[in-house]
């Protein structure tokens, strides 16, 4: 019913810039939040960046000042723009609809997620 798709993933250098897109598609009724959780090897997944239907934000501390999320206009679309690139950012990159109505139905939806690697 409801799918998230992520894109712009791929392998910089440290210092580099990449930009990552997300479309939901689907029945979508309202949500709170959209954003973006990452998860590297063996380790849990975590927040990022958010945003909410109000239009404030929140970051992980490690990519404050370096990602910024941001909201498409007539689209269920979220992107993340990533500058100044560490090594430690590499993971899987997940969209996430937080708070999402479809219907009857209140849940959170994921994408697949985009991997994201920066060497060093």
């Amino acid at each position: 019913q409801v799918r998230l798709a992520e894109s712009g993933g791929g392998l910089v250098q440290a210092g580099g810039s990449l930009r990552l897109s997300c479309e939901a598609d689907g029945i979508i009724f309202s949500f709170n939040a959209m954003g973006w959780y990452r998860q590297a090897p063996g380790k849990q997944r975590e927040l990022v960046a958010i945003m909410t239907t109000s239009g404030s934000t929140n970051y992980a501390d490690s990519v404050k000042g370096r990602f910024t999320v941001s909201r498409g206009n007539a689209k269920n679309t979220v992107y993340l723009q990533m500058n100044s690139l560490k090594p430690e950012d590499t993971a899987v990159y997940f969209c996430a609809l937080k708070g999402a109505r479809t219907g009857l139905l209140t849940s959170d939806y994921w994408g697949q997620g985009t991997q994201v690697t920066v060497s060093s």
